[in-house]
């Protein structure tokens, strides 16, 4: 059995669970296509309102821009020099997932935050969208705050293990 599945990694370079949850992703991907049809992904009148070239400028905008961007603001956070001992407990982490979480979050609510739409948003619930912004910054805030309280934590139970 083990020599079946290292023979299986070696030929495909990832674990079984690997090509099951592509397979999955696929058949789900297709299944969407099938139920809601293609012809829903593309909009003939307004071609930018289209979902397959929001879809497409998505894909470019993260794998062209964002993620180089990204990456060399990961390169510029601070390292522990070679010198010095190196912290028990990296900081690092408990930066980036608030951050991606806060990036995420003004994606996903940034038309609301720069008030788009307001006449319709208004028409359709009665409300405005002014509270958007202290609410995302609110929940950036939030997301920091967990994030240096584990750290601490996780600071406090280290250093009581050590001792």
């Amino acid at each position: 059995m083990r020599s079946a599945l290292a023979v299986f990694v070696r030929c495909y370079g990832s674990r079984p669970l690997h090509l099951l949850t592509l397979v999955t992703g696929f058949a789900l991907c297709g299944y969407v296509v099938a139920t809601i049809g293609p012809v829903t992904l593309w909009n003939p009148h307004v071609w930018w309102q289209s979902i397959v070239v929001w879809f497409a400028a998505a894909v470019v905008a993260h794998d062209l821009v964002l993620f180089p961007l990204y990456a060399l603001v990961d390169r510029l956070l601070p390292r522990p020099k070679t010198g010095r001992a190196r912290p028990s407990i990296p900081v690092l982490n408990y930066i980036r997932v608030p951050a991606l979480g806060a990036g995420l979050t003004l994606l996903v609510f940034l038309p609301g935050i720069i008030e788009q739409g307001a006449s319709t948003y208004s028409a359709a619930t009665g409300q405005t969208q002014q509270p958007f912004l202290g609410r995302w910054l609110l929940l950036t805030a939030a997301l920091f705050a967990v994030s240096a309280v584990a750290y601490a934590v996780r600071l406090a139970v280290g250093r009581r293990c050590r001792s």
